[in-house]
């Protein structure tokens, strides 16, 4: 193919984001790393879905979608990916010859953040604890499941897990309100964490509860969704690290490389430029 037609080809696609608001998102300088600016990517910010939907169908070859938007977006769809589906949220759509199809691609990036950090091996994993309900938590449910972990739910608002539960019973969730987080922090191999602010009782965790037991240590990961404001401070990683070597922190931003690796590579049907955009998130200094 002519380098010329081979440009005009990558002219024509566009991608975009939509949600409200989206104007402190790293999304367009992650596609941009991912593909070296050879495709268009915008922010399409508004507090109207509809609005911000139409401009998808005319001048977009798809969207990543984010709050508030996601239940919205998968009811768009013509076809689901079977995820979205149990998820019952989409923040992915691209247009195919088939309709416009949603996808989840937070589910993607937590599955690819866990087992990168296993090594692949997810063996070591029996138990999962997932802490908070909304759309993320909703996704790090299904991946925890999919994953055929024995999986805790707990938010603030205790119908909510309950509510999730009822309705995936092929996972098998159990339900326990927060005030049983450190009980079920030390127990669960994989905690995933994904409330928007901090719980009191995370400042008072003790070697024994990172451990997972009082004197033996178990390896265990903690996921957290938020990269702006973690929750887990340098403070508590740091005593973390003290009391269990076995012990690992995964990071909002490795979540969120994951999960634009996965989409974006929907989006085009190519493999983005995965050092370039580990490098825009972890700049070497």
């Amino acid at each position: 193919m002519p380098a010329d037609a081979y440009n005009h080809r990558h002219e024509m696609k566009r991608f975009g984001l939509i949600g409200d608001p989206v104007s402190g998102s790293l999304s367009p300088a992650l596609f941009n790393a991912g593909y070296g600016s050879a495709y268009t990517y915008d922010l399409i910010e508004g507090s109207d879905f509809e609005t911000s939907y139409r401009g998808f169908l005319d001048s977009y070859d798809g969207i990543n979608v984010t709050a508030p938007f996601k239940e919205l977006a998968l009811q768009k769809a013509d076809k689901a990916d079977p995820v979205c589906r149990r998820i019952g949220a989409a923040n992915l759509l691209v247009k195919t010859d088939e309709g416009v199809v949603a996808y989840n691609t937070d589910f993607i990036g937590i599955q690819m953040s866990l087992l990168k950090a296993a090594e692949h091996d997810s063996r070591i994993w029996r138990s999962a604890l997932v802490v908070g309900c909304g759309g993320a938590g909703k996704a790090a449910a299904v991946a925890a499941g999919e994953l055929r972990l024995e999986t805790t739910l707990m938010n603030r608002t205790a119908e909510k897990a309950a509510e999730i539960a009822s309705r995936l019973p092929e996972y098998n969730f159990d339900v326990r309100p927060l005030e049983d987080f450190r009980k079920c922090f030390r127990k669960a191999d994989v905690i995933i964490y994904t409330l928007p602010g901090t719980i009191d009782v995370l400042g008072h965790l003790e070697a024994a509860d990172f451990r997972g037991g009082r004197l033996t240590c178990r390896r265990k990961f903690i996921l957290e969704a938020n990269y702006r404001q973690p929750s887990f401070t340098r403070e508590i990683l740091d005593r973390m690290r003290e009391a269990n070597p076995l012990a690992e922190y995964i990071s909002g931003k490795e979540w969120l490389l994951y999960q634009a690796v996965g989409g974006y590579g929907i989006f085009t049907g190519e493999a983005p430029d995965y050092e370039k955009m580990r490098q825009q998130l972890f700049p070497l200094f």
